[in-house]
């Protein structure tokens, strides 16, 4: 099989939903994305592992960035592709449709149409993006090829209902330990139960106020919960460990140190570990890249609540947003589809950014 980027959309969205690519196999289809791109002959294209760039050196003023990663969860008995009717939407259906071969469809397709954009432009598809974020291929490159990054504004093709969705939430993962002494549940006095201390814990997540900040035009609403609670060693045994592990989920405007710092002060005087740390990523839609995809794309943004690799490009200095295909409820679920008006949207707007003269 080999990829047709001049397809009708939907058809090259079938094509590469029927690759099946779960995270740490995606080889067969970064050669076909390899492969339809070195035939367009105004792209220049390099490989690292299973990341593919593809990249115009036309000498425009400005460089821009446009993303999507090529694995999907695993599969849920989704697999093959069907083209059908949701709800009375048309709709391709099949794992990775929505999260995000839909976008990597627009993005490809784009590429082939957009031979001389009025920005230069890096089409970066990677690997391993829904595992554990040390495999991540764009982290990767970011480490090994910095200058692929190299660019004034960036283009994430997560799915947003085809609407721009400007940075992302910071996360954090903590875990908090309570101690107590072990003893016979019948002679409970005689030691300490420490799944009763998790209460003190629990009422300040109850009593937390989530903090709503505009940053860069934007509103995001933060928000800090209990994930998990555990402990108990026996039915007759008073427990002498409980652990209570939080997420939380901040606004851009806070660096990691800073959600650390507020977490931690939360709990005082317990003991927060972090067990996991991300920063967000501020919208920037005040840069003109950024200025003239809004306008090319049209809508009002709003915030990204969640996490998105649009953090990679935050932290090389990159501003980016996310605009894609499919309704991001749907990432991830085993009825996953991707309306087919999504994707001619998602396509119009970017090839108009690209090339319009205006």
């Amino acid at each position: 099989m080999s990829l047709d980027l001049t397809a009708d959309l939907p058809d090259l969205l079938q094509a590469l939903v029927d690759i099946e690519s779960v995270s740490g196999d995606e080889a067969r289809i970064a050669d076909e994305v390899e492969t339809a791109l070195r035939a367009l002959p105004h792209l220049e294209v390099d490989r690292d592992g299973d990341t593919v760039v593809a990249r115009t050196r036309l000498g425009r003023d400005e460089r821009v960035v446009v993303a999507g990663h090529l694995d999907t969860v695993p599969v849920a008995a989704n697999l093959p592709s069907r083209r059908l009717e949701v709800d009375g939407v048309d709709a391709v259906w099949g794992r990775g449709s929505c999260d995000m071969k839909g976008g990597v469809a627009v993005a490809l397709a784009v590429a082939a149409a957009a031979r001389e954009p009025v920005r230069d432009v890096t089409w970066i598809f990677y690997d391993q993006e829904e595992v554990e974020a040390e495999r991540n291929g764009l982290g990767r490159v970011a480490a090994s090829h910095p200058d692929w990054l190299d660019a004034s504004f960036a283009v994430l093709g997560e799915p947003t209902g085809a609407r721009v969705e400007g940075g992302c939430q910071g996360t954090m993962r903590g875990r908090i330990e309570l101690r107590g002494t072990a003893a016979h549940s019948a002679r409970a006095w005689m030691g300490h139960n420490a799944i009763h201390d998790a209460a003190d814990v629990l009422s300040r997540l109850r009593d937390y106020e989530p903090r709503q900040v505009e940053v860069d035009g934007l509103g995001y609403h933060e928000g800090l919960n209990a994930v998990s609670v555990s402990g108990g060693i026996a039915g007759n045994v008073i427990p002498d460990r409980c652990v209570v592990d939080v997420n939380f989920r901040f606004a851009p405007d806070r660096s990691p140190e800073e959600a650390v710092d507020f977490v931690r002060d939360l709990f005082a005087p317990h003991e927060v570990e972090v067990m996991d740390l991300s920063a967000g990523a501020r919208p920037g839609l005040d840069q003109p890249a950024a200025a003239a995809f809004v306008a090319a794309v049209g809508g009002e943004p709003r915030a990204k609540f969640g996490w998105t690799d649009v953090a990679r490009f935050s932290a090389v200095g990159v501003p980016a947003v996310n605009f894609g295909p499919g309704d991001p409820s749907k990432a991830h679920a085993d009825d996953e589809f991707c309306p087919v008006a999504d994707l001619h949207t998602c396509h119009d707007a970017l090839l108009r950014w690209l090339t319009d003269t205006r």
